[in-house]
């Protein structure tokens, strides 16, 4: 590659020095693109329509040596660091401006072993591919519902799936990563290498270094799960929301369910009648056999009259990109969560009075069941904290006109604050608006969990490289 000249966005805060450039760009194997390039539009943009930033190089890796050189490359030039793997994270963190994206997007290998069940793959795969893949042999490990996200930054934060109460989170079922730390050095963690390392990435975001390889567990689902999706009116949210809390909190662990006030999706598949109309949303699945499932979440589809009911025998690959429709890459989003120790009549109030006043059709606050396996796994077993809280509450405020960023993001953010002023719950560091507060978030995330993660930090990334997320400081 020759280069003649790097010109940075006015929004970049750095210049790339052209004589360091060209020597780094001489031993990279994948692709460099600046914002002189004809790709960089298309490079930069990530899955949240709302987040519009520039960063002065695009490094996109082929591998883990790519990774090595661009981390040095950045720290020897001063360069913010990003990480990107599925572009997928609401609040943007993908991408930075005036620094440099370490972009992961072209690692799509993947390995499935069905013997031992096991999958391995790179840190650019996302849901889709890898369940499409272990799929091939029945078989799964809990990921995201929305296929296009990618597996990195929603196992390293955690990741909440339709199969938690199963199987628990996606990070409880990784076995080993393969990760580049701040000084360049590429190692391998587990229980058995580094376990201290491998303790605190799962859960702890990308805080330690740069994965590039997930070892994941794998489970017997699918092809064929019975499904339940049924739709009711917003006006019985007072009956439905009690029954569905009763129904969680004594269902087996085959059953991972959530509740979400929402309005009927203006979109074809739903009566043009209803589009619009306020509803409450039950859904379930049931990991295990089809049959067996029917009959066990039925009661799911019995609160009240439904609206809609779309329950029924699907495949697991149907299942898992239900939700890709509902959240395109055209939109704009900030995303806020919160543990709670208990679903009571106060908190179920707070919930309906807050869809009630929703500022968009397209917001929804959904509430997750996190029993059985999830709740079984001790709150020192890995980074992630929260553990003893049976449900978690997402406010999900969706639009579309740049000119209301500032509306939704306060209504969101007093939404969010009225229900912590009164449970003083954990956040979920997936769904953590754009980042803001940054020590509150981190210590409301990881609870009596952030001194060991401080310290391991201090050893790992003493100088706080990777810090362009909810930050654990060293």
């Amino acid at each position: 590659m020759t280069i003649t000249e790097i010109r940075t966005h006015a929004a970049s805060d750095a210049a790339l020095d052209p004589t360091a450039f060209a020597s780094f760009a001489a031993s990279f194997g994948g692709e460099l693109i600046t914002p002189s390039d004809s790709r960089y539009e298309e490079a930069r943009h990530v899955w949240n329509s709302m987040i519009d930033k520039y960063p002065a190089l695009i490094a996109r890796c082929t591998g883990t040596a790519d990774v090595v050189a661009a981390l040095r490359f950045a720290r020897a030039q001063g360069l913010e660091i990003a990480t990107r793997g599925g572009g997928h994270n609401v609040a943007g963190n993908a991408v930075n401006n005036g620094g440099i994206v370490i972009d992961l997007s072209l690692m799509k290998e993947i390995d499935v072993d069905p013997d031992r069940r096991v999958a391995r793959a790179q840190a650019g795969v996302v849901w889709g591919e890898l369940d499409r893949e272990t799929q091939r042999y029945g078989l799964a490990t809990p990921g995201g519902v929305v296929s296009s996200t990618g597996i990195a930054g929603f196992t390293l934060s955690g990741g909440m799936a339709l199969t938690t109460s199963k199987w628990g989170l996606a990070c409880d079922n990784l076995l080993s990563v393969e990760i580049v730390t701040a000084d360049g050095s590429v190692l391998e963690a587990s229980t058995r290498e580094h376990p201290d390392l491998f303790w605190a990435v799962r859960g702890g975001g990308g805080n330690f270094g740069v994965v590039t390889w997930f070892e994941y567990r794998l489970h017997p689902i699918g092809p064929e799960c019975f499904v339940a999706g049924t739709l009711y009116s917003l006006a019985d949210a007072e009956r439905i929301t009690p029954a569905w809390r009763d129904f969680v909190l004594q269902a087996p662990d085959d059953i991972t369910s959530t509740l979400v006030y929402w309005s009927m999706p203006s979109l074809p598949g739903f009566p043009e009648e209803l589009h619009g109309t306020p509803i409450v949303g039950v859904f379930g699945l049931y990991a295990g056999d089809a049959t067996e499932g029917e009959a066990a979440l039925q009661p799911l589809r019995e609160f009240a009259t439904p609206l809609l009911d779309l329950s029924g025998r699907t495949d697991y690959l149907s299942v898992q990109n239900t939700w890709d429709v509902f959240f395109p890459t055209t939109l704009r989003y900030y995303w806020k969560s919160i543990f709670l120790d208990e679903l009571g009549e106060a908190d179920i109030a707070q919930a309906i009075a807050l869809a009630e006043d929703k500022p968009t059709p397209e917001t929804l606050f959904a509430l997750r069941h996190l029993g059985g396996a999830y709740g079984r796994t001790p709150d020192d077993a890995t980074a992630f904290g929260n553990r003893r809280s049976p449900f978690n509450l997402s406010i999900d405020t969706t639009w579309s006109d740049p000119a209301d960023d500032g509306r939704m993001i306060g209504w969101t953010r007093e939404a969010w604050q009225a229900v912590r002023d009164r449970t003083g719950g954990g956040v979920y560091l997936n769904f953590a608006g754009l980042g803001e507060d940054n020590e509150l978030l981190a210590r409301a995330a990881h609870g009596g969990n952030y001194e060991r993660l401080s310290a391991i930090k201090r050893h790992y990334d003493p100088q706080n490289v990777f810090r362009g997320n909810v930050n654990i400081k060293p």
